[in-house]
């Protein structure tokens, strides 16, 4: 191909603010009850556990309708399969404001939205791939990962700040609005590729979506990736999901739990920035996803251990700097290692692994001592954590 062929676009940081909006948007969502899970059992009249289906929902949901979307996305294009997605998110989060206090219709809602979420997550490698040139990609992947992080970091701060004087359905409308309009700017503004490629690699064909899954499970370091994202995202989402329950039992409430669940993922932003820039400078990939997993057990078990809320912080901190570090260099590496499988197909089945991790989140619920402690759970996920750093030495660099 000659050189006159390639070209990188301006624009396509444009479409890639798009695509980050709809995805924190999702996030906010998906996280918006887990900081007022005593509040929002009391305000519906459920348990705790039924709080938290309606995050693992969106994990369940991910199972069925991963490999799918992947599908759509490589067959149909990414910005016809993310705009319906994100229609169905702006749609059903209108619906679960107008729901009132009648759980059953909050539950539906929630279904439509997590049914959304994989036509937002599977499409994170193939925007960089279409749009941006080699050394960028992994940046790219971190934006968007970031995006999904202050989406998050959001509905823990927001949801428990607004819950003190706004009744809970109403702050559901709220989130409601903002992601249906999240939803008509990437309608309105995506693009589904430059008019020339910007590299050699984005303008080549890649195998059907069937060979590209058979040849995928191939990659022995493809497949112990998989393992990674399950642990890693698992993770992440039993934090997430269960924070408020988490440091309940030392006497912290949802103001406290929407803080922590911040300064994770602030410093979370910082990771998911900073590492992947330096894993695209450096061309390598499999130190700094080995690096976030061994360097985010201490924070998780300082999650699990310190008494006052300084160290709290401190340990949420360094949890969410090196553990979402772990998320877009990996896709990057899962994206490149698994060639020629379409980007969208490699990107879905990591998802998948990474979504189908809601067995920790229940694991996490389950092994709960009698006092409400989750110390038990949150020891063995840092043992988990440990095995899938001593796997990452085994994986083999993309050629």
């Amino acid at each position: 191909m000659e050189n006159k062929t390639i070209k990188v676009y301006g624009y396509r940081w444009v479409v890639l603010g798009a695509f980050m909006m709809v995805n924190l948007a999702i996030q906010l969502l998906w996280i918006s009850y887990a900081p007022i899970t005593g509040q929002a059992a009391s305000f519906y009249g459920v348990s705790d556990l039924k709080i938290g289906f309606l995050s693992m929902l969106f994990m369940i949901a991910f199972i069925p309708l991963s490999i799918p979307v992947s599908w759509a996305i490589d067959t149909l294009g990414f910005r016809a399969t993310v705009g319906f997605g994100s229609a169905l998110m702006g749609a059903f989060a209108i619906a679960r404001g107008l729901a009132g206090s009648r759980y059953p219709l909050v539950f539906v809602s929630t279904m439509g939205l997590a049914a959304a979420q994989p036509f937002l997550l599977n499409a994170w490698t193939k925007i960089p791939a279409l749009w941006f040139p080699p050394q960028e990609r992994a940046t790219a992947v971190g934006l968007i990962t970031l995006a999904n992080l202050v989406g998050t970091g959001l509905g823990m701060v927001l949801t428990p700040a607004l819950a003190a004087s706004v009744p809970i359905p109403t702050i559901q409308l709220y989130f409601g609005v903002f992601s249906a309009a999240c939803a008509a700017l990437f309608i309105l503004v995506s693009r589904e590729r430059p008019a020339t490629p910007p590299s050699d690699d984005a303008g080549q064909a890649r195998s059907l979506m069937l060979d590209g899954l058979k040849h995928a499970f191939t990659v022995p370091s493809f497949r112990r990736y998989l393992f990674m994202s399950f642990v890693g995202l698992g993770v992440f989402n039993g934090v997430t999901t269960w924070i408020e329950a988490i440091v309940r039992p030392r006497g912290f409430g949802p103001a406290e739990a929407g803080t922590l669940g911040a300064v994770m993922l602030v410093a979370g932003v910082v990771g998911a920035v900073i590492l992947p820039a330096m894993s695209d400078k450096s061309g390598k990939r499999k130190p700094f996803i080995g690096l976030g997993l061994a360097l985010a057990i201490p924070g998780l078990a300082g999650l699990a251990l310190a008494p006052g809320f300084p160290l709290l912080c401190v340990s949420a901190a360094w949890l969410g700097f090196f553990l979402t570090s772990v998320m877009p260099t990996g896709m990057q590496y899962a994206s490149e290692v698994a060639r020629p499988t379409p980007e969208g197909t490699s990107n879905g089945l990591i998802q998948l692994f990474g979504q189908a991790s809601v067995i920790f989140v229940y694991l996490m619920e389950a092994l709960r001592t009698a006092d409400g402690s989750f110390t038990v759970a949150l020891i063995a996920a840092c043992l988990v954590l440990a095995l899938s750093a001593v796997l990452s030495t085994t994986l083999k660099e993309a050629a």
